[in-house]
């Protein structure tokens, strides 16, 4: 969601970053040498974002090497205060899941102190993020054009739920996407209400389109030395992400419609009953459809001209679900699961999140890893991406509000320098670079 106006171990860091034309190249003023490995490592991102779309742009991220500053006001970011569901000590789950590998720092943006420490991590930033409403920054002086002015080669990444034009002034919450980019229109049984998806799903979009804009930013200041201010919206992901259903109409002037589990364009690909549960079928082409016949016993459906290819199972789809539910109402969901499989049939229980963690775990995806290290460690959900050569690392578990406010406070305070990791004091007046941001 888009946010509203404020109340108030050890990859060298590259040696300098380009400057924008015309000006000379300059140091970082991130993490330095000390950095911890990643692809990302030497890169300061100062995230001024909250909720869900920006947190998770810039968790993916920090996960990479980035080192993220996440400026919070002195209530905190809104999801700390979201629960249930909370762990053991009472902390929001929902805000765990989004802020690893970052350090929290509060600043009150209306306090003359605190706004210049802002703006000086600005000046001193690789990459800002933030998703207030458009235009909520610039009264702070931190605003793009702000910002590039004194840091011509920031990556300045803008979030917010219907863009900078006619919808600025619209909140940018998930649901109201969800309602007013068409999705629920698609969601739910035909005879039935709409409905929202079991997800904040517009909101993931945004911030993974939000770090894939930046990463190509990222490039194109590497070769030309100029930062850029990138904008997403959730409308335009929600467009872009709904792909076949969007492009229905817009190349075809066809208005999808709700269909419960079906697929307008493939049959069967929908839950079907089993002996004792649904199990998910899906037959993507013509010869996965033959497969399927012969493996629940009817290979006579496959050659039945009704049903011999995906556009008459499709227009035939009301005659072809009840024989295959006859038949495969003869075994269980799991029998039938490993024998589809072993055939090369695409199926699928219909799992509980428990158990979808479980399955991760048992083919080897080790979805949970720790975040952390000693009493602070916790387990948390794994970047989603093997990379073969530069792995994502956990050293930060999610920060209390403020964890790293004196740290934070007393870099921006001093000169420019890198950041001194995590848990040490601020760096020695020797060892801070020469560079600025600028």
């Amino acid at each position: 969601m888009s946010q509203p106006s404020p109340p108030s171990p050890d990859t060298p860091a590259p040696s300098a970053r380009p400057a924008a034309p015309g000006l000379p190249a300059v140091a970082p003023d991130g993490p330095g040498p000390a950095a911890r490995p990643g692809p990302l490592a030497g890169l300061l991102v100062a995230d001024f974002s909250r909720v869900l779309a920006g947190p998770y742009c810039t968790m993916l991220l920090g996960d990479l090497g980035a080192d993220v500053i996440k400026v919070e006001s002195p209530g905190g970011d809104d999801t700390r205060r979201w629960v249930p569901p909370v762990t053991g000590d009472g902390r929001s789950t929902y805000f765990l899941a989004i802020n690893r590998n970052k350090r929290s720092v509060a600043l009150d943006l209306r306090e003359e102190g605190d706004l210049a420490l802002a703006q000086e991590l600005a000046r001193r930033a690789d990459i800002f993020v933030q998703n207030f409403k458009p235009g909520g920054l610039t009264k702070f002086g931190l605003g793009y054009d702000s910002v590039s002015a004194v840091n011509p080669a920031i990556i300045y990444a803008s979030i917010s739920g219907f863009g900078a034009a006619g919808g600025k002034d619209l909140p940018g919450y998930d649901l109201m996407v969800q309602a007013m980019s068409g999705l629920m229109s698609l969601t739910g049984d035909p005879d039935g209400p709409p409905y929202r998806a079991g997800i904040s799903m517009f909101d993931v979009m945004a911030g993974l389109h939000t770090a894939i804009a930046i990463l190509a930013a990222l490039h194109h200041r590497s070769t030309t030395g100029e930062g850029q201010h990138v904008e997403a919206s959730l409308l335009a992901s929600a467009l872009s992400g709904m792909v076949n259903q969007t492009s229905a109409y817009v190349t075809a002037g066809v208005v999808p419609f709700r269909m419960g589990n079906s697929h307008p364009s493939l049959t069967p690909y929908e839950p079907l009953p089993a002996a004792d549960k649904e199990l998910i079928v899906t037959a993507g082409n013509d010869a996965q459809f033959r497969r399927l016949c012969e493996v629940i016993g009817a290979p006579e459906l496959a050659d039945d001209p009704r049903f011999a290819t995906n556009e008459g199972r499709t227009a035939n789809r009301a005659e072809l679900r009840p024989l295959l539910a006859q038949y495969l109402g003869a075994r269980t969901a799991a029998e039938w699961f490993d024998e589809l499989i072993a055939a090369g049939v695409p199926a699928g229980p219909i799992n509980t999140v428990d158990a979808g963690v479980a399955f991760a775990r048992g083919i080897g995806l080790e979805p949970v890893v720790t975040a952390g290290q000693g009493e602070a460690a916790m387990p948390t959900v794994r970047h989603p991406i093997i990379y073969s050569a530069t792995p994502p690392s956990y050293p930060l578990p999610p920060p209390a509000l403020n964890e790293h406010g004196d740290q934070v406070r007393a870099w921006l305070a001093g000169p420019p320098g890198p950041l001194p990791p995590p848990g040490a004091g601020p760096a020695p007046a020797s060892a801070h670079r020469t560079g600025t941001g600028t």
